[in-house]
């Protein structure tokens, strides 16, 4: 007697089919993780190499970036051979042209502002001011909180300041000049704390 397998055959096909269709698949992982972060604010890419290439003297300006004075790299341009009281003022010049001169576009990326906008002028001591003194085209009290915490910060920290740091500021009137610090108060939060000052005479 002949045993027929084709039945039970088909049915181990079948379920052979079935298992074969039973298999995982691969998991989709999200890949857009959002835009790429921005650049830190008040942070520029290479610290410590000036913005604006140019040749001449280094030095740095205070720029406003958040609440607080940052010091940026710049170069000053400075005649060879320039007596000390003429190199005083033409470091002080340069510095207020770079005050007023708009950031660069890395620095206005990273947050660098600066609230000197019109363009200062300065001169030498006039007859009875201190020798180191610095006149203005601008008295430096009309000057925004801001704007004379950069001038000052910035003077103090260049060729254009006394041995102490500090700075004898004037502005274009016949008044008594006088003389301004830079302190850790006015460099974190200029808005509130001016640089203290004292008149000053020329002995």
């Amino acid at each position: 007697m002949t045993v027929r397998r084709l039945p039970a055959l088909s049915g181990l096909v079948g379920l052979a089919v079935l298992l074969t269709g039973c298999g995982i698949r691969a998991t989709e992982v999200p890949t857009d993780y959002g835009p790429a972060p921005s650049r830190v604010r008040c942070s520029l890419p290479e610290p410590g190499v000036p913005t604006r290439a140019a040749s001449g003297l280094p030095a740095q300006v205070f720029l406003l970036c958040g609440s607080s004075l940052v010091a940026v790299d710049r170069t000053v341009r400075v005649p060879d051979g320039a007596p000390d009281s003429g190199r005083r003022v033409l470091v002080a010049q340069g510095l207020l042209d770079e005050l007023t001169a708009q950031p660069s576009a890395a620095e206005k990326e990273a947050g660098y502002t600066s609230d000197v906008h019109r363009p200062i002028t300065v001169t030498g001591p006039r007859s009875g001011d201190p020798e180191d003194t610095l006149r203005l085209n601008t008295d430096p009290g009309g000057l925004t909180s801001y704007a004379l915490a950069q001038v000052v910060c910035t003077f103090s920290d260049s060729a254009a300041a006394e041995g102490d740091g500090s700075v004898i500021l004037a502005g274009p009137a016949d008044r008594s000049a006088r003389r301004y610090s830079c302190t850790d108060e006015v460099r974190s939060r200029p808005g509130s704390n001016e640089p203290p000052s004292d008149e000053v005479k020329d002995d």
